[in-house]
């Protein structure tokens, strides 16, 4: 494969004007069929074969009218008053004339009036799903009532659901990205290229994949991840090869050669590690999530693009760079300049190696203390209760939740389908006298029966909100006391329904998804490094990093520590799947150090370096671009942090710290360690298993031999440590 990188490499630097021709006219093409294609993002969690979805289902086929989106306009009265049906007649009246709306319900003709009269309930039924609504439709529905004098007019519902958005914060990312590519290669050039070079890669892969919206059901968060990894990934597979071609050029190495041969060594590195992310993102179609798979799939196919990017358009624009990549105090005396001196990363592998029994267990222990929170790790689907203090659905739930208790806010949906009328009716009035007997619900509204009465419609109010354990206790026993209702099917819906099913899902193919991907990287490492024992380490390290990810991601964002510095307003449960998008992720780009690393430690063996010298000089020739690279990625993850939407919050946040944690502990700590206690057993392999598995020639050794006349062969392979 170094080979074929090889040539790739020289033909695109040497005719870097049509490759970069090539990528401006595939941008212009993709950018036009995204804003031709372009469909509307929608959040609509669907899971076949659950009991929630069947539920939904049913609801959508028997009730159409119900099959749009709604919601719900929330009205107060001053503190000591009560409202009245003529006070709050002009919020409906408006809610009615809403373009889009089906019908705005008089609450006091609906029983939505609470107690002591303060509070009002305006449920409101729109004809089209919520991906349909328009703007317009959104802002006339939030200004429907918020002219009333004296009253307080909140609004909330699911046609809310806020598209997330990119904004400064993110930007302030790429601009310490920017600024760290700056520091690693003391020329703006080489940095401004590395990071037009991944925006590149980005834009291309962004417009593919909002071109595709119209086939495909897009979640909005989909193109947040894509655009998160294809960012911190673009950035750092650029910043591997320019750091390569960067020392070719300081050894003395011709500009053309010494980009095909940082495309053949390096780049190799790049494909395999690339090719990693996107079999662990696309693996996640296991869990036969539809939402899910496409939020794999999509940043599956931007990472591919970053790839093919820094191959092809990189070696194009080093070849319009030139010397200029250098910083000018090592090109003013042309290419050669001599190998560079030794830097931190070698200081800091002797010390490794030296105390490598007191780093192993200083990190083993660290890490699993860090571990400890994620046993109390709780997952469910988001809701409004988690939306930023501030924000109109936010405002909505806690004065929903003030007035009428938690529960409104986590209402369940029963449905009852039977044979015939006879049947449904007695069944719906049996599942309602059960529900009604469950600890832990709160009320249950009168059957509802659509137009045949073979399907009743039951909504069920619990005590308590959707994401408290309560709830969820009582929809397990909702379902197991319902399950003897005779004539009749009942499946039970809403939030904390959906939330059960999706966990339990991702529970079930939890385990699956994680052999799978421990295997995988098993496997693939063996082949890389002809080596039994570096893929367990590897193996081992990754389950080190997730663990540690995890637990401190539970910490922070479910018991609240530290929560308040985050922007976290309401601690919580995670959402349902990002531990098993954290597993997919993290190991792609713990697989990137892990190659990054070691195969400099194999190239250095295969060359006859000892083991302990191989392991020093791999740390130390890789350390400073491992850092900059890891240190890019967190810039880049930590700028979504700070978005108020909860998913992405949460969710860049682990995979800073993921990072974090791989690069800096795992990799550049415990792997040296590890290689240095193993000595040469680190590179041992069954000679039977030599035989049969492929060469990958990831370090370039097949290419080393073409490009140095006269080399034997025997001078690169001989160094596996065969029984």
């Amino acid at each position: 494969m170094a080979s074929l990188l090889y040539r790739l490499g020289r033909s695109s630097f040497r005719r870097r004007g049509r490759v970069v021709a090539v990528w401006l006219l595939l941008l212009a093409v993709l950018g036009g069929a995204a804003a031709t294609l372009m469909g509307p993002t929608s959040d609509k969690f669907t899971m076949p074969g659950t009991e929630s979805q069947r539920a939904l289902d049913s609801l959508q086929k028997e009730f159409p009218e119900a099959s749009g989106t709604t919601g719900t306009i929330v009205i107060a009265a001053p503190e000591g008053a009560k409202l009245d049906p003529e006070s709050v007649a002009p919020v409906v009246r408006e809610a009615n004339a809403v373009p889009g709306v089906l019908g705005a319900m008089d609450p006091f003709k609906a029983g939505s009036v609470s107690r002591d009269g303060r509070y009002a309930l305006v449920q409101v039924q729109f004809e089209e799903t919520v991906d349909k609504v328009t703007d317009e439709q959104k802002d006339a529905y939030e200004d429907a009532g918020s002219g009333v004098d004296g009253l307080r007019v909140e609004h909330g519902g699911e046609v809310l659901s806020a598209e997330v958005e990119v904004g400064s914060t993110e930007a302030i990312g790429v601009l310490i990205a920017a600024a760290v590519l700056v520091i690693t290669f003391g020329s703006l050039v080489a940095a401004g290229m590395t990071l037009l070079n991944a925006l590149v890669g980005v834009g291309a892969g962004m417009a593919g994949l909002f071109a595709l919206s119209s086939v495909i059901d897009l979640t909005s968060t989909a193109p947040i991840l894509a655009l998160m990894l294809g960012l911190a990934v673009g950035i750092d597979y650029s910043l591997f090869i320019t750091s390569r071609y960067r020392q070719y050029l300081t050894d003395g190495t011709e500009a053309e050669e010494a980009a095909g041969r940082a495309v053949g060594t390096a780049g190799s590195a790049v494909v395999f590690a690339g090719a990693t992310v996107v079999i662990a993102l696309a693996g996640l179609s296991v869990v036969n999530i539809p939402f899910l798979t496409v939020m794999g799939l999509a940043a599956a196919g931007t990472v591919a693009v970053a790839v093919l990017v820094a191959l092809t358009l990189l070696p194009a624009l080093l070849g319009f760079a030139g010397l200029r990549v250098l910083p000018r105090k090592r090109r003013d005396g042309g290419a050669e300049n001599g190998p560079a001196r030794e830097g931190f990363g070698f200081r800091w592998g002797r010390i490794v190696t030296k105390l490598r029994i007191p780093v192993l267990l200083l990190g083993m222990l660290g890490l699993s203390a860090l571990t400890v929170p994620a046993s109390d790790m709780r997952l469910a689907l988001p809701d409004a209760g988690t939306a930023a203090e501030g924000s109109p659905t936010r405002e909505a739930y806690d004065l929903t939740a003030e007035g009428f208790g938690p529960g409104f806010n986590g209402r369940l949906i029963a449905v009852v389908s039977g044979d015939d009328a006879a049947a449904t009716g007695s069944a719906a009035q049996q599942a309602a006298k059960l529900i009604q007997g469950t600890d832990g619900v709160l009320a249950v509204t009168p059957p509802q029966l659509n137009a045949d009465k073979t399907t009743a419609l039951l909504t069920v109010i619990p005590e308590t909100g959707p994401t408290d354990p309560k709830t969820e206790r009582a929809v397990q026993e909702i379902r197991d006391r319902v399950g003897g209702v005779e004539g009749a099917e009942v499946a039970l819906s809403g939030a904390t329904a959906v939330g059960i099913d999706v966990s339990e899902k991702i529970e079930e193919a939890m385990l699956v998804y994680l052999l799978l991907v421990v295997g995988l990287s098993v496997l693939l490492l063996m082949l890389v490094f002809r080596s039994v024992l570096v893929p367990v380490k590897a193996a081992l390290g990754f389950l080190l990093t997730i663990g540690a990810t995890f637990g401190i991601t539970v910490a922070i964002f479910q018991q609240g520590h530290l929560a308040e510095w985050l922007g976290v307003d309401t601690p919580g449960p995670l959402v349902s799947f990002l531990p098993i998008l954290l597993i997919g992720i993290l190991f792609g780009l713990a697989m990137d150090y892990e190659v990054f690393l070691v195969s400099r430690m194999r190239e250095d063996f295969v060359h006859g370096a000892e083991a302990q010298q191989a392991t020093v000089g791999g740390l130390g020739h890789n350390a400073r671009v491992v850092t900059a690279a890891a240190l890019i990625m967190t810039a880049v993850f930590g700028g979504f942090v700070f978005m108020p939407d909860p998913i992405i919050k949460s969710m860049g946040f682990a995979l800073a710290v993921g990072v974090l944690v791989d690069a800096f502990i795992v990799r550049m700590a415990l792997v040296p360690a590890t290689m240095s206690l193993l000595g040469r057993a680190a590179w041992w392999l069954p000679r039977w298993a030599d035989r049969i598995l492929p060469d990958l020639d990831i370090e370039g050794e097949k290419l080393q031999r073409k490009l140095v006349p006269g080399q034997r062969e025997s001078d690169d392979t001989g160094r596996t440590v065969r029984v």
